[in-house]
């Protein structure tokens, strides 16, 4: 029993598996049924994230869009992967707006928000087969619909160039909406080109017929766009537009002729130099028109033929250089060439003098030297050599384009001599250390013809004191000019003497007749008139006390005391106040005295460290002013012929002679009171002046007495000419090229300061940041402390790419100021944004530039300066390549629009359909508004055309 029962139990257990080996489990899921699941846990994801925690989890921001993020998950189905997007804004609030410039290209042609892509991982992106496409439309609207979500989906299919999509959207039990986009790129049908055609387009989609369009009024909601843009301002098409104008030239003129080709910046002061590149390529303008109705295709024909000016807005957008960001077009300017003579500064310590540069090829040892390191032709230098120095004397005005903080580089002014020799050498052979060897020593050949042939120096003035504040090269070229014109003086007086000495012998016995008479009435008329003219009181501590006191009636050349006829005065300026000699008290005069002799700072500092060497030496000051004493003791005795050295200390060093006051209150006496006063004056000179084998007396005693006049000039120009030449030819290369350095930021620097670029204060701020940064950085080159490979070379190498970045922004702010000088505000509001986006690059070189992000300004035009920017479409010409058949109407000074956009849409109440009312009753949701049933988005040209319709159906 037993044993059947359990053979019983084992068949049916035999027959229990038999049936469980062909159960078929439809509960497991399918290959495509895990692809939902998958897109649905990843949307869930996302939603329940919310736009913050995503960013958080790296959201990456989008480069187009600056509001727009995305999120990125990768989806497998079978063999297949898709990568599905997520698309989402921060502010999630409010509507889209139709031209809103931050929209993503979607949200522009569909109306939608936050929204979905799904692509395949493929080399084109796109979904090709039409049966795949669907299918993933409806993989992800099933998992949206399991997650509440309403979330637009896209899918790109077709061609990538097409930009097609399609698309849905679940808009709860009521609403959905579907979504196509198409573009044809060529060949557009012409009835598409006009407003017509394209209105009728959008009425197919809803009319039953066509035949229903001239019968049934169909209110279409329009909104339109237009975008004109400017001819671009690059030399190719300044030379088409410049075309007309040559040829209407050429057959007016016989022979035609050669005509310079205008630049736009041929009156900004850089043009001398080079030629910029216009920062500013054009400009584009959109206008907007509003919203409005339209029930015919004869409003849109009207439309069509509207004038731009009646758009609700304009929007201007700068279409700027892809070089000003970027060094990617190799820019060239002051601070690119400042970068090579910084080069040749940093090779100018492997020469002793300039020639060795020169004959370099010949010395095998610097093959560094040959490579790359060109001379210019002969013809180059001769040009170059003409324009500094053979254009004639001039005496340009230093302070022209100065800045207020110029003065704190110790360089030369901008419209000197050596200035405009360091602006050459720039441009010279690029600015290699050979060719500015070159240029240096035929230049100094060329200053001494100059000098040897008593020519007047070009570019330096002839008179004055040297400015101290400048470079050691430009105070030598100035002291060389003075020297030049006082030798012209020597060389004119001594032509003179021949041809007076012809004369005195021609008439021998008239001269003989009046002799005493003729040669008196010949000093007091050279006193009078030539030579004590250039003459001025000078002394070391009194002169301009001495000046103060002078009477008016200092033509008189005899003593005033008449009971001394006999002695003689000579280069008296007059007397001083009340003063009166000690031994004949007779009034003081004040002498004529020559200029002191003119010094260069190399001169100061050698006189400095001769007294730091000897002390403080008073005698040994003396000494150093030997010949300024001896010329000034020589006037005042000839001025005061009964004078004591204690009388020219009175006069000369106040300081150096203590009374009891008396003669100080005796100026301000008359002459009767100070004779009633006890005579001489109570007084004595100084411990220094007192002392035993003063230097002073000394030089006293054997002074002569001589007026200015007679004297032998204090500055001996043949000895001080051959001097400045000699140190001109010697001097060694690394000074020269840091005096040159010095220069050619502060030259180039001033150049640009003269750039018109109206009111704009972050530039002035930025050019007055550029001087007081290239004043810090030059002042080890101004201190002679720089050495071979010293980290100042480093810092020189940094200024350039600041000068690059301040030269940049002044280009552009040139050209701004220029093309809109009628409406500030414009030019103003542009530089301002471009200011704040380039300055986070201000610190760094060109090539660190960030040029992956784009400058993109949209500036609103008010009324009043819509004819500015209307006056920069200038008509076109027949015969400018560009010009093409007119086709698409709106045109603005015969300019059609590079780009139309026309958003359609047609709006129904839900009142009219049976789901309305069930709805509203069941939920809170006002249906009583309308909603957009239809919409379509119209972007293209003549050659170009987009369409995006959106429908909303009722389920």
């Amino acid at each position: 029993m037993a044993s059947s029962s359990k053979a019983n139990l084992t068949d049916e257990d035999e027959e229990e598996e038999e049936e469980v080996e062909h159960f078929d489990d439809f509960t497991l899921a399918s290959s495509w049924e895990r692809f939902i699941s998958e897109i649905e846990a990843t949307c869930r994801q996302w939603f329940a994230d919310g736009p913050k925690n995503l960013l958080e989890k790296g959201a990456v921001h989008l480069d187009s869009s600056s509001k727009i993020y995305k999120v990125k998950s990768d989806l497998k189905d079978a063999a297949k992967i898709y990568s599905m997007e997520y698309y989402f804004e921060i502010n999630n609030n409010g509507n889209i707006a139709d031209w809103n410039c931050t929209l993503h290209d979607l949200q522009l042609c569909f109306g939608v928000k936050e929204f979905l892509v799904i692509s395949p991982q493929s080399a084109s992106g796109v979904v090709l087969d039409a049966p795949e496409a669907s299918k993933l439309l409806s993989a992800v609207a099933i998992a949206l619909s399991n997650c509440s979500s309403f979330w637009p989906v896209f899918v790109p299919v077709h061609n990538p160039s097409r930009k097609a999509f399609i698309g849905i959207q679940n808009m709860g039990t009521v609403f959905t909406r579907r979504f196509e986009a198409d573009r044809i790129g060529s060949q557009v049908p012409i009835k598409f080109m006009h407003l017509e055609g394209l209105y009728e387009l959008f009425v197919s989609k809803f009319a039953y017929s066509a035949l229903d369009h001239p019968v049934h009024l169909f209110k279409v909601h329009l909104i339109m766009k237009l975008t004109y843009r400017t001819l671009p301002n690059d030399d190719e098409d300044d030379g088409i537009q410049d075309a007309d104008a040559e040829n209407a030239a050429s057959e007016t003129m016989p022979g035609g002729g050669n005509h310079s080709r205008k630049h736009w910046d041929d009156d900004c002061p850089w043009s001398e130099w080079y030629s910029a590149e216009d920062p500013v390529k054009g400009f584009d303008l959109v206008s907007t028109w509003s919203e409005k109705v339209v029930e015919s295709s004869l409003e849109m024909a009207e439309m069509e033929n509207s004038s731009p000016h009646e758009a609700e807005k304009w929007i201007l957008t700068p279409n700027l250089s892809p070089n000003l960001d970027s060094s990617k077009g190799e820019r060239i300017g002051f601070a690119s060439q400042l970068q090579l003579l910084v080069s040749a500064l940093d090779m100018s310590f492997e020469a002793q003098f300039m020639e060795d540069f020169v004959s370099a090829v010949e010395n095998p040892g610097s093959d560094n030297l040959k490579s790359s390191m060109v001379i210019p032709p002969p013809t180059v230098l001769d040009r170059v050599l003409k324009d500094l120095l053979i254009e004639g004397p001039q005496f340009p005005d230093f302070s022209k384009g100065e800045h207020k903080s110029s003065r704190a580089i110790k360089g030369a002014p901008v419209e000197s001599l050596f200035a405009q020799f360091c602006l050459h050498s720039l441009w010279f052979g690029n600015c290699n250390i050979r060719a500015i060897a070159m240029l240096w020593i035929e230049f100094v050949r060329e200053i001494r013809w100059y000098w040897e042939e008593s020519q007047p120096l070009p570019k330096m003035p002839a008179s004055g004191s040297i400015d101290l504040a400048t470079c050691l090269i430009h105070q030598k070229l100035q002291m060389l000019a003075i020297c030049i014109e006082k030798k012209r003086e020597l060389n004119e007086e001594f032509q003179d003497c021949l041809g007076s000495n012809d004369d005195v012998f021609a008439h021998m016995e008239d001269i003989q007749d009046g002799e005493e008479s003729t040669s008196f009435h010949a000093k007091t008329q050279g006193f009078d008139g030539k030579r004590d003219s250039p003459l001025i009181l000078e002394g070391f501590d009194g002169s301009k006390t001495a000046t103060s006191k002078l009477s008016t009636n200092s033509q008189d050349v005899y003593s005033a005391d008449k009971s001394t006829s006999d002695s003689k005065r000579r280069g008296s300026a007059g007397p001083v106040g009340s003063m009166k000699l000690l031994n004949s008290c007779q009034s003081l005069h004040a002498p004529f005295t020559q200029n002191a002799p003119l010094m260069t700072e190399d001169m100061h500092e050698e006189r400095l460290r001769a007294v730091e060497a000897f002390g403080d030496s008073f005698n040994f000051s003396a000494q150093l002013e030997r010949e300024t004493l001896s010329s000034d003791m020589s006037a005042f005795k000839a001025a005061n012929p009964d004078a004591v050295f204690e009388d020219f200390i009175r006069w000369h060093s106040p300081g150096d002679w203590e009374n009891d006051g008396s003669e100080a209150d005796g100026l301000s006496k008359n002459l009767t009171e100070a004779m009633k006063d006890d005579w001489p004056p109570r007084g004595k000179l100084s411990g220094r002046m007192s002392g035993h084998g003063n230097l002073w007396r000394k030089i006293w005693n054997d002074a002569p007495s001589l007026p200015a006049y007679e004297q032998k000039p204090l500055l001996d120009p043949n000895r001080e000419g051959e001097k400045i030449l000699h140190y001109l030819e010697t001097v060694r290369p690394h000074q020269l090229l840091e005096q040159m350095v010095c220069t050619a930021f502060r030259a180039s620097a001033d150049t640009l300061n003269l750039t018109n670029f109206g009111s704009l204060k972050q530039m002035s701020t930025k050019m007055d940041q550029l001087y007081l940064t290239m004043a810090s950085t030059l002042r080890p080159l101004q201190a002679n402390l720089l050495c071979g490979n010293s980290e100042t070379i480093q810092d020189l190498r940094r200024l350039c790419v600041v000068f690059e970045h301040v030269e940049k922004l002044l280009t552009l702010a040139a050209s701004l100021c220029r093309k809109f000088i009628p409406a500030p505000r414009v030019y103003e509001a542009i530089f301002s944004d471009y200011y704040d986006f380039y300055l986070p690059n201000m610190g760094m070189g060109s090539a660190d530039v960030d040029v992956q992000k784009e400058f993109d300004m949209k500036l609103q035009l008010r009324v009043n300066e819509r004819e500015v920017v209307s006056n920069m479409f200038t008509p076109p010409t027949a015969n400018q390549s560009w010009r093409k058949v007119l086709s698409m109407g709106n045109l603005l000074n015969g300019h059609e629009p590079i780009r139309r956009e026309v958003i359609f849409s047609k709006r129904d109440s839900s009142n009219d359909h049976h789901y309305a009312a069930g709805t509203r009753r069941g939920t809170h949701m006002n249906y009583q508004q309308e909603i957009e049933t239809y919409r379509m988005y119209i972007c293209g040209t003549s050659n170009d055309l987009r369409v995006a319709l959106s429908i909303t159906s009722y389920d």
